[in-house]
């Protein structure tokens, strides 16, 4: 009789096909598709491997030679010692956002905290070798997004990610930063420091092994991460040949928003956004602008006592809208029911509710109701 896994074993699992050369998101999920669980993948024969697409002798010999649940559990012990949290996939805390893209990681290393209000988590990204332009502007989009209460997605590189975490730390705000490489070997160098302050206010993650230093091709794959974890990517240049552009193709498969700064015309480094622009990207010029086109959340995130966020731009009311919006549900309710129940005298109730109502955060309905919009 098979012996059930348990839930030590099947991040064990997990972390020992991770560890299978060649085995990468795309593998790993014909795998999934084919086979099963990460157990039931590594428990298969030969034969049966080589019945999967894409799997040929080499990488089946691999997954059956894979490192035992002994050794994995020594790099457990390791990320232990070194302050480092594993998350798997199907867990409580995978991030939501992440768990709906066609490929998602099956372990993230973790070093800080992920969080419940990172659902509200929006990426930038764009050139390494940004313009004084795109310095300023990513700044300020980040800094603002920040403050309004958005996590900030970035990688890490040089330019554009490296303004965008730093601008949310100054905010006061949160940034979780998505490494190529292993979270004990942060890329680029002169980034050490930067990665820790995000660390203590927010976390840098990956799905690459501890040790694993920068190749090429784990940057386009670590980028889907990117999109992943956020309801939508602003690029704030990008060249036509800038890796900023495959977050933004990967968005689009993942059903995000996109998002384009434009620059000036003759400006190679704002070539890439121009034809993201040209291709239906929502145009920004400012805050609000990508806060009216993001959501709805998967589930609400509550901030604080007084404040649960249904869709981000509930994020732009102002104190008198957030009292207002917080009685009105998602069932009708009459509108002489809401002004009983509402802290505010009636006539700024009703002026409140047009506001709220031009917003699209509420929708009136024939015979005076009043219900939440979506």
């Amino acid at each position: 009789m098979t012996r059930k896994p348990h839930g030590d074993d099947i991040l064990l699992d997990r972390l020992r096909l991770q560890l299978v050369p060649g085995v990468g998101p795309r593998i790993l999920q014909l795998l999934r598709e084919h086979v099963g669980s990460p157990t039931a993948i590594l428990r298969a024969d030969r034969q049966r491997l080589l019945e999967v697409p894409r799997i040929g002798p080499r990488l089946a010999d691999a997954i059956v030679a894979a490192v035992g649940r002994e050794s994995a559990r020594k790099i457990l012990q390791r990320c232990h010692d070194s302050g480092i949290g594993l998350v798997d996939r199907g867990g409580d805390a995978f991030p939501p956002l992440l768990e709906e893209i066609p490929d998602p990681p099956e372990l993230l290393y973790v070093r800080g905290d992920l969080a419940d209000v990172d659902q509200l988590a929006v990426a930038i990204v764009g050139s390494r070798r940004c313009t004084t332009y795109g310095r300023r502007v990513a700044d300020r989009l980040a800094g603002g997004l920040a403050r309004a209460g958005l996590t900030i997605v970035s990688g890490l590189a040089r330019g554009i990610d490296g303004v965008a975490h730093r601008a949310a730390l100054a905010a006061g705000g949160r940034t979780i930063a998505v490494l190529a490489t292993g979270v004990n070997h942060v890329y680029p160098p002169e980034h050490v420091d930067l990665a820790e302050q995000v660390t203590r206010y927010g976390a840098v993650v990956s799905e690459a092994r501890l040790d694993q230093t920068p190749v090429a091709g784990l940057f386009p794959q670590r980028n889907r991460i990117i999109s992943g974890l956020a309801l939508g990517v602003v690029v704030v240049e990008a060249t036509r040949r800038s890796g900023a552009l495959h977050t933004a193709r990967h968005a689009i498969e993942q059903g995000r928003e996109v998002f384009a700064v434009p620059g000036p015309i003759d400006s190679p480094a704002s070539q890439g956004c121009h034809d993201l622009l040209k291709d239906g990207a929502r145009l920004v010029t400012g805050l609000d602008d990508i806060l009216e086109e993001l959501g709805p959340l998967i589930r609400p995130v509550r901030l604080d006592d007084t404040a649960t966020i249904h869709v981000p731009r509930e994020l732009s009311l102002n104190d008198r809208e957030r009292q207002v919006l917080g009685i009105v549900g998602p069932d009708p309710q009459h509108l002489d029911e809401l002004l009983r129940r509402s802290p505010l005298e009636a006539a700024a109730t009703l002026a409140t509710l047009t506001v709220l109502e031009m917003k699209r955060l509420v929708r009136r309905l024939p015979g005076s109701y009043v219900v939440r919009g979506s």
